[in-house]
């Protein structure tokens, strides 16, 4: 073909890359793995195949890990923890950088061996993963070397278990190895089955970068591997990044385990098109959106969401454009879609197109094998089951708004909250709308945008945690030093009997409102001089009136941070106001001799959240780009909290300053044995300007009402550090929705030193904003 001719046809001829460098590494451990434990490559146990899914072509045979590996593995990072942990953030910045730069200079090699074992085009792997993955170890070791000063008081949390999907095995791999090794931990990593190759190659890397024995250990196999994993009582944490389904399944099987946990689940990402976008930029933008790497993409904007003005014209373009995408082998440096994984995942893909009710656009031929071409179906309601649903595969999905806030209603209609992406050349729209849109990740005028410094992760059914930033690595940490159980503390008991003065019963706090429990139940509560006066006791209708009111005051989150501070240092003068009221009454309900100090404790809380609304706020994260990506930091939403017994006032107000200075709206839980301290802590509420919803106070035995709010679909959040043994309850019961959990464990708290950073962190979602400019 001449030149002129190519020109005009725009044709590419092949241009493979060459594998043998790839095969050649197989073939020098015989084509069979075993696990890698303690630095070493066992004997291949009992196997099974991986496939090239281009050709399916066996690649190699690779280890069921038994259970006893599992145990060995963990042994083993157990066993290298202290010693990796003890070589200082300096020392193991060594040993991070010199994995980077292996990475590196096994780069082709990497890239290769991954598209073998996965099916994405060789130019994905070679241009956007490896790039990534040496990112984030040069990046980790870089906080490796300021881990003192960048994360003062915390250290490692000790043995980390890790399962990572099959659409990413080397990238989900470093951005979970390395903030894990840069803290201190040691690793038990389960690669997918379909793709363990990759894993098993980083584990050999890792041996010449001189990495300790035990460190890192990789067991292969099925679910019931990462199963095993996950449910180990030797594992402190878990990462996991996966199926939403698989997600509920991890956090109910760890749930009263002690175990620290980060989910990074399913997506269902809008891509958002004003009518005043770059139409052109926003095709390309979709093109690697939604068909990069097959569509095999958790955050993937797999929902078109158009302004009706251009719709047609943008559709138009988009199969145009989709027309000349190359569907092939995913060697050849010229095919922009690789194979699916596999038949098992191909056959889901077919089967959801086809039960779809809408209009189906594919225009491209497919050469034999496990491929599937890029998808275009238009024609559904926001309703149904493709605009809802993760199809994890090549299929675009479309539908038209009017208005801006159409826009955002349409965008947040999923019980995903993944990733967005926003194209508008109005940069005034542009902030407007990522602000409001219910997702961990926007981009604007962009797609696909990822850096080791910049956090990745979602809220709702997208799981929670972070990956990447120093959020990221805040995870694998902990505060330093032991924990000591908690003590249980009893209330004061009496004599059934006649109330010194006029009768009074503490009412509830729901919607700026003193109001009486649904079930109109109540219980005495007794002081040193007896009966001190009756408590209401709450049930399931009183928890959804308070989540009603909370739900209601969603305008506090858009408050400024100085009205919020405002009014927190209001509540804290009303409260001092009356310290020796509230001193006398702690004393009297709980026995102690310090209960001025415990009010003027609580009074000092107020007063640094306060400070802290307006001061612990977002960042720009350095990112090799010419733009921006912000941290922004959002309030988590509504917040159920269960108070502790032993400090009924500073505990109440060092759970609701945080959350409420961050923009939150909580429902309280008031401690079982002094509930009558919460009762008068309503008063100054009330006489403090706080809007109506934002705070809401019950009491009630925590056994009964902490599993109504762990299953609360319309709480985001639950806190517990009560004195009863509801930790276990809560995390079960979150699963439903995937929401945030804090609780104690049955271990003590400091609530003298509980306040800063770290309680902040709990409080706020880190939402990262990407804004490219310029050229």
């Amino acid at each position: 073909m001449r030149v002129k001719e190519i020109f005009e046809s725009m044709e590419y001829g092949p241009a493979p890359e060459a594998s043998g460098e790839a095969l050649a590494w197989i073939a020098g451990f015989g084509g069979r793995f075993g696990c890698f434990i303690d630095g070493t490559f066992r004997a291949p146990g009992e196997t099974f195949e991986t496939r090239n899914p281009a050709s399916g072509a066996v690649l190699a045979e690779v280890t069921q890990a038994t259970a006893e590996d599992v145990d060995a593995a963990v042994a083993a990072a157990r066993a290298a923890q202290g010693k990796w942990q003890a070589l200082g953030g300096k020392g193991r910045a060594r040993v991070l950088y010199a994995i980077a730069r292996l990475c590196q200079k096994n780069a082709r090699l990497m890239a290769v061996l991954e598209t073998l074992d996965c099916g994405k085009p060789i130019r994905e792997a070679r241009d956007a993963d490896l790039p990534l993955v040496a990112r984030h170890f040069y990046y980790h070791a870089g906080m490796a070397q300021l881990f003192e000063e960048e994360m003062p008081g915390r250290e490692a949390i000790g043995v980390c278990g890790q399962v990572i999907p099959w659409n990413f095995p080397l990238l989900m791999l470093a951005w979970k190895v390395a903030p894990a090794l840069a803290a201190g931990n040691t690793v038990v990593l389960k690669p997918a089955e379909w793709t363990s190759l990759s894993a098993l190659l980083f584990a050999d890397i890792c041996r010449q970068a001189g990495l300790p024995k035990g460190v890192l250990n990789i067991v292969t196999g099925d679910g019931i591997v990462g199963e095993r994993v996950v449910v180990h009582e030797g594992v402190d944490k878990v990462a996991f990044t996966g199926s939403t389904e698989v997600g509920r399944k991890i956090r109910r099987a760890t749930a009263g385990q002690g175990k620290a946990l980060t989910l990074e689940l399913g997506g269902k990402s809008p891509f958002i098109v004003f009518e005043d976008a770059d139409l052109d930029s926003a095709v390309e933008g979709l093109v690697d959106a939604i068909w990069f790497n097959g569509g095999q993409v958790c955050c993937a904007g797999s929902r078109l969401l158009v302004q009706e003005g251009v719709a047609e014209r943008f559709l138009a373009k988009v199969k145009a454009r989709m027309a000349t995408l190359r569907v092939g082998d995913p060697l050849d440096k010229g095919i922009d879609l690789g194979a699916i994984v596999d038949p098992v995942q191909l056959a889901r893909i077919r089967a959801l197109v086809e039960a779809s009710g809408g209009a189906v656009f594919q225009p491209c031929d497919l050469p034999e094998g496990c491929y599937y071409g890029p998808t275009l179906i238009t024609g559904l309601e926001s309703s149904d089951r493709l605009m809802q649903e993760e199809i994890f595969g090549p299929v675009l999905v479309s539908t038209t708004f009017r208005t801006p806030a159409e826009a955002v209603q349409l965008a947040n209609d999923t019980r995903y909250g993944l990733a967005a992406s926003v194209w508008s050349e109005n940069i005034n729209v542009a902030l407007d709308i990522a602000p409001k849109l219910v997702a961990g990740v926007v981009w604007i005028n962009g797609s696909n945008m990822f850096d080791a410094a910049a956090g990745f992760g979602g809220v709702r059914e997208s799981g929670f945690g972070r990956e990447g930033g120093p959020e990221g690595l805040r995870a694998y940490t902990r505060p330093a030093g032991k924990r000591k159980p908690l003590k249980p503390v009893k209330a004061m008991t009496g004599e059934p009997g006649a109330q010194a003065g006029l009768d009074r019963t503490a009412k509830f706090l729901i919607g700026g409102k003193q109001v009486r429990p649904d079930g109109g139940q109540v219980r005495p509560v007794y002081g040193r001089k007896g009966l001190a006066g009756q408590v209401g006791i709450a049930g399931r209708k009183d928890i959804r009136n308070a989540v009603e009111a909370a739900r209601g005051a969603a305008g506090w989150a858009g408050t400024t941070a100085h009205l919020r501070a405002q009014i927190l240092y209001y509540i804290a003068e009303n409260l001092e106001a009356r310290s020796a009221e509230f001193a006398a009454r702690i004393e009297d309900l709980t026995g102690v001799k310090h209960g001025a100090r415990e009010v003027e404790a609580a009074v000092s809380r107020l007063f640094s959240y306060g400070a802290w609304a307006d001061k612990f706020g977002g960042d720009l994260r350095q990112v090799p780009m010419r733009g921006m990506a912000l941290a922004v930091r959002e309030p988590v939403g509504v917040i159920g909290a269960l108070c502790p017994e032993e400090a009924p006032l500073l505990g109440l107000v060092s759970l609701m300053a945080p959350a409420i200075a961050m923009g939150n709206r909580v429902v309280l839980v008031t401690g079982e044995a002094a509930p009558l301290v919460a009762g008068d802590f309503c008063q100054v509420l009330e006489t403090s300007d706080v809007p109506g919803g934002v705070v809401n106070i019950l009491s009630g035995p925590h056994a009964e009402l902490a599993p109504v709010l762990a299953a609360h679909m319309d709480v985001d959040a639950v806190w517990s550090f009560s004195g009863g043994d509801v930790s276990a309850v809560i995390e079960a019961e979150s699963a439903g929705s995937l929401k945030r959990t804090w609780v104690n464990d049955g271990y003590a708290t400091d609530w003298d030193a509980f306040e800063g950073r770290d309680v902040l962190e709990q409080a706020s979602e880190v939402k990262t904003v990407w804004v490219p400019y310029g050229a």
